[in-house]
C-alpha cells in the first residue's frame, strides 16, 4: 500500500449517518439503503434537504476518513429477527414447538361441514391441532346434525366442537343448531359456534384477492359460480369451482387473513375440546 493512503473501513450505512461522496462531493447523512437494480442504493440528504441515490460500497468518506459502505447492521438484524420470530410461530399465531411429534389422537373431534372448511382450518391450525391430538372431521352439511351428535355420543373425554356455516338469525341452519343445544344428555360436551358467511370462502379477507368487499352475488344465481366470475375464472363444473377455492386458499398466509368471526369460533372450539378434562 502506498505510503500516506489510509486503508479504507467498512461501515455500515446507518440512518444519520454523514458520508461525503468522494466523485461528487456531495454531503448528506444516510436515509435509507435500498435494493434497487439488483444492487445496493443509499439516499443521502443534505442539509438543505435535498436526497441523492448513490450506489453502495466504496468511494466515500466518513469524517474525511475513507469508507467502504455496507448495509446497515440494524436493518439486517430486524430482518433476521422477523424472520425467526416468524419460524417461531405456526400460522395460528401460536408458539411453534421444535420437533414436537403429533399426540396421539383423543377422543374428542371438531366437525365442519365440508372439504374446504377443513382445508382452511388445516392451514392455520393444523400444527397447534396436532400438538393436542385433535381430529377435525368434515360433515357433508348439517342436515342430520342432531342424529350425528346422538351416534357420536358425546361424553367426558369425548367433547364435540362443531363449526357451521351461515349460522344467523331466521336460517334453517340456526333452528338445526337450536335443536342439537337443546340435546339435554350433552349438555356441557357439545359446543355448536359458527360464521355468518354464505360460505368459508369469505371468511378469507377480500384484500387477499385485490377486492375492497367480496362481490355481491344476485340472489338465484349460484354463489361459487358468481365468485369464480368475478375473478374471470370459468366455473362450468366442480373441477372449475376447486381451482377457485385454491387460489383462495393459496391466498391465506396466516390468521391475519382471515375474519375475527372466524378466528373467533374456531379459537373457542378449539379450548373447549382441549380444556383440562376434556
Amino acid at each position: 500500500m502506498p505510503r500516506g493512503r489510509a486503508a479504507a473501513a467498512d461501515v455500515p450505512a446507518e440512518t444519520g449517518l454523514v458520508v461525503e461522496d468522494v466523485d461528487t462531493g456531495w454531503c448528506g447523512a444516510v436515509v435509507h439503503v435500498e435494493k434497487a437494480g439488483g444492487m445496493h442504493v443509499v439516499h443521502l440528504e443534505d442539509r438543505h434537504g435535498r436526497s441523492r441515490a448513490f450506489p453502495l460500497g466504496s468511494g466515500f468518506l466518513v469524517e474525511g476518513r475513507p469508507v467502504v459502505l455496507t448495509p446497515p447492521l440494524a436493518a439486517a438484524a430486524a430482518r433476521l429477527g422477523e424472520a425467526r420470530r416468524a419460524e417461531s410461530r405456526t400460522a395460528s399465531g401460536s408458539v411453534a414447538v421444535a420437533g414436537q411429534r403429533a399426540t396421539t389422537a383423543k377422543g374428542s373431534r371438531i366437525w365442519v361441514e365440508g372439504r374446504h372448511d377443513a382445508e382452511l382450518v388445516e392451514k392455520v391450525w393444523g400444527a397447534d391441532l396436532r400438538v393436542e391430538g385433535v381430529v377435525v372431521e368434515q360433515l357433508d352439511g348439517i342436515d342430520d346434525l342432531a342424529a350425528d351428535v346422538a351416534a357420536f355420543d358425546p361424553g367426558p373425554g369425548r367433547r364435540l366442537g362443531i363449526l357451521v356455516d351461515h349460522l344467523v338469525p331466521g336460517t334453517k341452519e340456526t333452528a338445526i343448531v337450536e335443536a342439537v343445544r337443546a340435546m339435554a344428555a350433552y349438555r356441557g360436551q357439545v359446543l355448536v359456534l359458527g360464521h355468518p358467511y354464505v360460505d368459508v370462502w369469505q371468511s378469507v379477507k377480500p384484500g387477499r384477492l385485490g377486492w375492497d368487499a367480496w362481490p355481491v352475488i344476485p340472489r338465484g344465481q349460484p354463489w361459487k359460480g358468481g365468485i369464480a366470475a368475478a375473478m374471470g375464472q370459468p366455473h362450468t363444473g366442480p373441477a372449475d369451482l376447486a381451482r377457485v377455492w385454491r387460489r383462495i386458499l393459496a391466498s391465506v398466509r396466516s390468521y391475519a387473513d382471515l375474519e375475527p368471526t372466524l378466528l373467533a369460533s374456531v379459537e373457542e372450539l378449539i379450548d373447549f375440546v382441549t380444556a383440562p378434562g376434556a
